[in-house]
């Protein structure tokens, strides 16, 4: 497995493998701040101690607003007891579960302190709380590090992946611009960091192309567009331009030129890779999954799976109360899991929705796929072991599931089951690709 090191952007070799990490700008940044490279979310902005730094930003729900509005706080102290009622169908003022264990915005999510001579500097601003006290913002958002992140690249507390529906307001780390030509966007991917237009086209690199020649010409070019770059930019780092005829140019991205395609049905597609010798672009891949997992082809996209083909479902929990807080990892509350899997029932859980297990001979593959230590009685971490505790696959520090009700391979049966489709308090597919039926990865 190639290994992530600290760079704007580089290839490393480890063994027979090339690993490309995703360049990115450099720009004005207080001196206790840096960059931080993850595996699956890019270049990231960290504190002193490598810690990742996260934004709150506001999100529409169904009955209100969550999140922050810009330069406001409104993570702080208090614990709270009370549903908010802003995530439909329930009701303000129903009691939160586990008051006597229940921790506060800030302990979950510390602020990151401004110092008193601390000065603004480019889109880091400093605003104030409610105690006087001083914060760190970036483009106006107040900025704060996760409890859950314990190593520096960590990226735990949540993700720069984009979900729909009326689901919570996930956490979502910050980082640099990448450093793209004008016209190109990045866009986080559960394979990968996938290189688009910036109007969310997906780019693709044709095999039997070099940086200086194209053989994709006349027929090729029926569904395909070479993405032109304009009479005024230039070569930059990875980047290059082809002269495909006199007066056309085209991008080329460490050595490949590009294209996009005509039949694309939704953004970020993958469907112009179903032609051979055509794959789509990444400013970096993601890690590599259990080597005992499969891929699994099913009516709407390609799934994870097990050895067995059985196909492997996250579990995402975001709380109905006024800081949305999330409840999907094994440190947070079991109490909405256990209720959602099997009414309440740990045994009915492990019956419906058991955990997938870990061979004794499987190591942790890298930060995001680990081998945590459960007791399946609570759902809590354990200590190896620990009698009745189990061995089981984690991504992004949360256990990974299969669904009783799924008997062959790509079976889907359990992908959104929970409160809005999986979205809220249930579990969804890992879904490697699902746009068969014109979705959106």
């Amino acid at each position: 497995m190639a290994l992530v090191i600290a760079g704007t952007g580089s290839t490393v070799l480890a063994a027979d493998e090339e690993f490309f990490t995703e360049a990115y700008r450099d720009i004005p940044t207080p001196p206790e701040f840096h960059v931080e490279l993850t595996e699956l979310d890019g270049p990231v902005f960290a504190d002193s101690a490598g810690k990742t730094l996260y934004k709150w930003p506001l999100h529409k729900l169904r009955n209100g607003y969550s999140g922050e509005p810009p330069g406001t706080p409104q993570c702080y102290d208090e614990v709270l007891t009370e549903t908010a009622g802003l995530m439909s169908p329930y009701p303000p003022g129903i009691k939160l579960p586990e008051l006597d264990q229940r921790l506060s915005c800030v302990d979950l999510w510390p602020p990151a302190p401004a110092s008193d001579d601390a000065e603004p500097v480019g889109k880091w601003t400093i605003v104030e709380r409610n105690d006087g006290s001083r914060q760190w913002a970036f483009d106006e958002q107040p900025l704060y590090t996760s409890i859950r992140d314990k190593q520096p690249g960590d990226v735990v507390g949540g993700t720069t992946r984009r979900y729909g529906g009326d689901s919570p307001a996930y956490r979502v780390p910050i980082g640099p611009p990448a450093l793209l030509p004008p016209g190109f966007a990045v866009r986080t991917t559960s394979i990968g960091r996938m290189l688009t237009t910036d109007k969310n086209e997906a780019v693709y690199a044709y095999s039997g192309d070099t940086a200086t020649t194209t053989n994709c010409h006349d027929a090729c070019l029926v569904n395909r567009r070479p993405v032109v770059a304009p009479g005024l930019a230039r070569a930059q780092g990875e980047w290059s331009i082809l002269e495909r005829s006199p007066g056309v140019r085209q991008w080329v991205f460490r050595g490949q030129p590009l294209y996009t395609h005509v039949l694309d049905t939704g953004s970020w597609s993958q469907q112009g890779s179903d032609d051979a010798m055509w794959e789509n672009v990444f400013t970096q891949k993601a890690p590599a999954y259990p080597q005992g997992f499969t891929v699994q082809s099913t009516i709407a996209g390609e799934v994870l799976a097990d050895a067995g083909g059985r196909t492997i479902y996250v579990y995402r929990c975001g709380e109905d109360s006024a800081d949305q807080l999330a409840c999907d990892h094994p440190q947070d509350t079991q109490v909405y899991r256990l209720a959602m899997c099997g009414g309440g029932s740990p045994e009915k859980c492990s019956k419906h929705w058991p955990y997938v297990l870990a061979g004794a001979d499987e190591t942790s593959m890298n930060r995001s796929w680990r081998i945590l230590t459960i007791d399946p009685d609570t759902g809590r971490l354990a200590v190896d072991g620990e009698p009745g505790a189990l061995r089981v696959w984690s991504y992004r520090g949360r256990p990974v599931y299969l669904f009783a009700g799924d008997k062959l391979p790509g079976d889907v049966y359990g992908d959104g089951a929970g409160e809005w489709r999986g979205q809220r308090n249930g579990l969804k597919a890992f879904w490697l690709r699902d746009d068969f039926m014109d979705g959106i990865l």
